[in-house]
């Protein structure tokens, strides 16, 4: 059972990368959901996160404002404000903001206690 029902905006977790941020509001490290993973991404105007697959759930990416090109396997697909994307385990993918603004999306993922595989040389540990 999760030990907390309200996270606090100052209780989020945020890690900071070249290209952005992930901020983590629910997941099995912050002790407030045994099941799922959730957060935000935010990457900055003509950035992208490395491309990186999750052998140990589903992704579920939902774009909040923004134009990106998210790339599953070999296709890539244009998404923008209130596009959703589903991503199964070890597919590998990343997001590219083709815009001139920052871009904003919900993430959700199928376990409390996401893997990452990183197969690219970009930094370590997101998406």
């Amino acid at each position: 059972m999760a030990k907390t029902i309200v996270l606090s905006a100052s209780e989020a977790t945020v890690q900071a990368f070249d290209f952005g941020e992930l901020i983590w509001y629910a997941n099995g490290k912050l002790g407030n959901s045994a099941t799922m993973t959730f957060g935000r991404a935010i990457l900055k105007a003509g950035q992208a996160n490395f491309r990186h697959y999750h052998p140990n759930c589903e992704e579920i990416l939902h774009v909040l404002s923004g134009q990106i090109v998210h790339s599953l396997g070999d296709e890539l697909y244009p998404m923008g404000p209130g596009d959703t994307i589903v991503v199964p385990p070890n597919v590998i993918h990343n997001a590219s903001n083709e815009g001139d603004g920052t871009a904003v999306m919900s993430i959700l993922f199928s376990t409390p206690d996401r893997q990452t595989v990183v197969v690219d040389d970009g930094e370590q540990a997101g998406g």
